[in-house]
Order: structure tokens, then C-alpha cells, then sequence
């Protein structure tokens, strides 16, 4: 692969917790992804990205972490994480993993130190403040997960800062300790052979220093990306708790690092900044000193459809300009694209074509594990929840436990994930969804998009070309793809019925590769349900 292999990349999410379970203790590892990496090599992915494995309490299943540098037991060790690597260079395959480095664990040794007393070596290493003069927090701010945003501490007398839950302190980046401390942890990985980084909240490092409160949010604007609005957090405009300017010379700081390393990478998750998420991107990854991609939210919404999809592309064009978008349909947080955009669609064939869809618009792309097979969002009966952020907004919100159920790799007992039962519990739909049961069957979700994400290698239009959307095509969605090689004519129907659009340019050649049958008869495209059609352009 050159450099550059994440640019227009298609990488695969894969969430360890729910994987493959190589230690029959109902919990995913790391030698189990291991011994499912050639499965995922077929697909023909770029690289995988690996949530969170690290050393932690799993308040928040890992996105909380107490050592920076080592593997959880549960998933298994440093040593066991090195194998991987290994295994997935030997199938070409790049590792990104998550850094989760806006907080912490409250284990973690850094901020033990820092409650400890106001004079400590790493007193300033989190975000303390005193308390109003009635006692109450320093400002407005509010949790992700419900409630004040600050933390009574009895033994400094201060509160502390907690975007996420109470055992989630904030790191204090105005300290170029922390900083610097960071960037080390980052190094370790590096070394040890990681391809580069996927960055948890990478918009919410710094705080405002005055602790400003923010302002209640306007009727008019949307709540942030991916907020229910049961949550309170969804009426704040968030303008002096997250996106603070500070933020770009410490991105800077981290890609003189990520330049050490040629050919590494990392995609920031720009999140909870409806206002501004598309400025930022261009902002973030701007001028080649920055972030390499950021990991945008816009197709994670519950609206779908053509017209959806070309209002995203127009407001991406227009506020985001060269921006390198990672997009995804589904991750380890929203619920699944083939319940969310495809609830009322033909299961069968909805997903496929959703995917490539994705997998044609000009950026990188994510698949999280599972959408390969179509899966459906599982139902997971509250007394099984295990996410806290659902169980404290239940029934409005179910959290995420739905999305993050294991990967069924047959219809045996828990899906072939397990031979005891799961941490969660295996939804009966999935079985027959199972990576053995559509390895056998033609026309399976599993082998359309496989079949597309072979042929999509060989288009060098769909790797980086630059997309131009053609308007008045209704439930078509329909562009062009153009870089010096290859000029590609895109037409896609997510609907279950059949499109006819006029067409009058000329077309030197229809792809049929790919698996999909549209078709250019008489100066029309022909879309039947479900279908696309690729063609080069003179």
C-alpha cells in the first residue's frame, strides 16, 4: 500500500467486547479477532479499527482508561495485541486503534495523584475548580450522561470536570504536561507497530479557562449530533465546553508526531457540534498538519434517502470544502443502518446497496462489524442493558447495547460467538444473518458486498475523485466521480422500486463487476429496485 492507503480507504470497526470470545468467558478478545482476521481480510478492507482494549474499570466499557499503555485482562495482553498486529500486516491488513485521551478513568494513577491534595505533581493535570460562593458547581456545563457536568471531590474541597460519567475526569490540556504525557502514550503505539489512531471526542480536549456558561440552545437549531432530546445536554449550545480554538495547535503538535511514523493515520470523531461540525472538519484536517480525516455523523442520522443524502453532499461541499471525510452508516453508538434507514425496505437487499452507496462517495469509509451482514438492531430487554447512558434514559432511549451485540459467525448456541452465554444476549434474528449461513448463499448480503469491495479497488475514481452531484434525478441519487484516470458515472435506487432516468450524455462503458444491474438502455438509466449503475465517462 503507498502512504496514502487511508485516503478513500475502506476500514473495518471492530468493537472487541463482541467479536469472538477465544476464552469461553462470554466477553470478545484479542486472540479471538486474531483468528477472525482472514474473514476479514476477504472482505477486502483496508485496515481494521479496534474500539478501546486498554487497561480499565469498563464504567463506560472501556472508553475509560486506567492504563494507557497496556491490555485489559478481560480482552487479554500486550503480547496478544502485538500477535494481531502481526496477523493483520501479514494479510495487508492496517490497525487503527481508539485513543480515548480527552479523559480518563478516575483508577487512573495520574488523577489518584491529583485528588490527593491542591499541591501534588499533578494537581493541574484535571480540571478543578472551586466551588460558588452557595456551594453549587462553577457553571452550566452538563454531562453527556445526564446531569451537572462537575463532581463534588471532599478531599481538595473542589469540583472536578466530567463531560461523560462521574468516573470520567476531564484531562486539563492547558497543561503542557498533559499534553506532552499524551503524545507519549501515543508513541508507545506507534512503536509497537499500530498504522495510526482513531480519536475518541477529538473536539472536546480543551475547556473555555474562564468557565463561561453556556448559552441555553435556540428552539430553531438542532440538539447536537446524536443526542436524544430526553437528555438535557441537548439544551446548551456547547460553545465553551467543546471546538475550543486552542485545540488546532495541539492537533498540530500530534500530526508532527503522526509524520514520524509514514504512512500512519488518525480520524477525529468530531462530535455533540451540530453548529459548526462541518466547518470544523475543514478546519481540522486543513493545510496537511492537522488531522489526516475526521469521522463524520451526518449519514449516523435517522433520516434517509436520496434527497437526504444529496442535501448532505451540497452542505459538505459548501462548508467543508476539501475536508477528507471518513463517513460511516452505523458504529458502536447509533442504532444499526439496516433498522434505522432500512426499517421499512426489503432486508434482503436494502443493505447491500446502502453500503455501496457509502462506499461510492467521495471520502474514506467505515463499516462497522455486522452491516457486511445486514444485521438488524437487536433487541435487548432492559433487564440484560448494560449500557449505563441507556439504562439512566430508558425507555425514551435504549442506548447503545442494541448495536453492540456479539457478531453471529453461525446459528449455532449465542451465534458461534460463545460457547457459554454472552455478556449480551445474541438477537434469534441475527442467526440466520451468520457469517456461515451467507457464505453459502449467492446472493447474500455478505457476498454482494464482499463483491463490491473487490471491484471497488480497481476504481481509482472511488478511491479519491472528486464528486459532482447531478440534480433532478428524484429517488435517484446520481453523480460523477473524476480524477485524471478514470471519469465514473454513480446511480443509485435505495428504494423497492424501479427508477427511470433520462440520460443523454454519452457512456463508453456500463461496470457490471460489481454485482449490481442497472442498466443504460435508449438515453435512460434503468434502476430497478435496490440497484446501481456504475459506467466510465469519456
Amino acid at each position: 500500500m503507498s502512504q496514502s492507503w487511508w485516503k478513500g480507504g475502506v476500514i473495518y470497526q471492530i468493537y472487541p467486547r463482541s467479536y469472538m470470545d477465544s476464552r469461553s468467558d462470554g466477553i470478545g478478545d484479542l486472540k479471538g479477532i486474531t483468528m477472525k482476521l482472514e474473514y476479514v481480510a476477504s472482505l477486502g478492507v483496508d485496515a481494521i479499527w479496534l474500539s478501546p482494549f486498554f487497561t480499565s474499570p469498563m464504567d463506560d466499557f472501556g472508553y475509560d482508561v486506567s492504563d494507557y499503555r497496556n491490555v485489559d485482562d478481560m480482552f487479554g495482553s500486550l503480547d496478544d495485541f502485538k500477535a494481531l498486529v502481526d496477523e493483520a500486516h501479514r494479510l495487508n491488513l492496517k490497525v487503527i486503534i481508539d485513543q480515548v485521551i480527552s479523559h480518563s478513568s478516575d483508577q487512573h494513577e495520574w488523577f489518584k495523584e491529583s485528588r490527593s491534595s491542591r499541591d501534588n505533581s499533578k494537581a493541574d493535570w484535571y480540571v478543578w475548580a472551586d466551588p460558588k460562593e452557595d456551594g453549587t458547581p462553577p457553571n452550566n456545563w452538563l454531562s453527556l450522561f445526564g446531569g451537572s457536568a462537575w463532581q463534588w471531590d471532599t478531599r481538595r474541597e473542589q469540583y472536578y470536570l466530567h463531560n461523560f460519567l462521574t468516573s470520567q475526569p476531564d484531562l486539563n490540556f492547558h497543561n503542557p504536561e498533559v499534553r506532552q504525557a499524551n503524545l507519549d502514550n501515543m508513541r508507545f503505539w506507534l512503536d509497537l507497530g499500530v498504522d495510526g489512531f482513531r480519536l475518541d471526542t477529538v473536539n472536546l480536549y480543551y475547556h473555555d479557562a474562564e468557565l463561561r456558561n453556556n448559552p441555553p440552545l435556540p428552539a430553531d437549531e438542532p440538539t447536537p449530533g446524536g443526542i436524544h432530546r430526553s437528555n438535557p445536554f441537548s439544551r446548551q449550545r456547547h460553545i465553551y465546553n467543546l471546538s475550543r480554538p486552542e485545540n488546532l495547535e495541539f492537533l498540530k503538535d500530534m500530526r508532527k508526531l503522526m509524520d514520524e511514523y509514514p504512512g500512519t493515520t488518525t480520524v477525529g470523531e468530531i462530535g455533540v457540534d451540530p453548529y459548526s461540525a462541518l466547518e470544523r472538519m475543514a478546519e481540522y484536517t486543513s493545510g496537511g498538519d492537522k488531522l489526516h480525516m475526521a469521522y463524520t455523523f451526518d449519514l449516523l442520522e435517522n433520516e434517509s434517502g436520496a434527497e437526504f443524502v444529496r442535501g448532505v453532499l451540497k452542505e459538505f461541499k459548501e462548508k467543508a470544502g476539501d475536508a477528507w471525510p471518513c463517513w460511516a452508516l452505523s458504529n458502536h453508538d447509533v442504532q444499526r443502518s439496516a433498522t434505522r434507514w432500512g426499517k421499512n425496505e426489503d432486508p434482503t437487499l436494502f443493505p447491500a446497496i446502502s453500503l455501496a452507496m457509502l462506499m461510492s462517495l467521495r471520502g474514506s469509509a467505515c463499516l462497522y462489524q455486522g452491516e457486511e451482514l445486514g444485521l438488524p438492531q437487536a433487541e435487548v430487554p432492559f433487564e440484560r442493558l448494560q449500557d449505563p447512558y441507556g439504562i439512566t434514559f430508558w425507555p425514551e432511549y435504549k442506548g447503545r447495547d442494541g448495536c453492540r451485540t456479539p457478531m453471529p459467525w453461525s446459528d449455532a448456541d449465542h451465534g458461534g460467538f460463545a460457547i457459554v452465554e454472552p455478556w449480551l444476549p445474541v438477537d434469534e434474528r441475527h442467526l440466520p444473518l451468520s457469517v456461515s449461513e451467507q457464505e453459502d448463499n449467492k446472493g447474500s448480503t455478505l457476498r454482494s458486498v464482499r463483491q463490491f469491495i473487490n471491484w471497488r479497488k480497481h476504481q481509482p475514481a472511488l478511491i479519491d475523485g472528486d464528486l459532482d452531484l447531478i440534480e433532478g434525478t428524484g429517488e435517484a441519487l446520481m453523480f460523477t466521480r473524476s480524477c485524471d484516470q478514470q471519469k465514473l458515472l454513480v446511480a443509485i435506487n435505495m428504494t423497492g422500486e424501479s427508477i427511470f432516468v433520462p440520460y443523454s450524455g454519452e457512456i463508453q462503458k456500463v461496470h457490471t463487476e460489481h454485482g449490481f444491474t442497472g442498466r443504460f438502455v435508449d438515453n435512460q438509466i434503468e434502476l430497478p429496485p435496490y440497484q446501481a449503475l456504475y459506467a466510465d465517462l469519456p
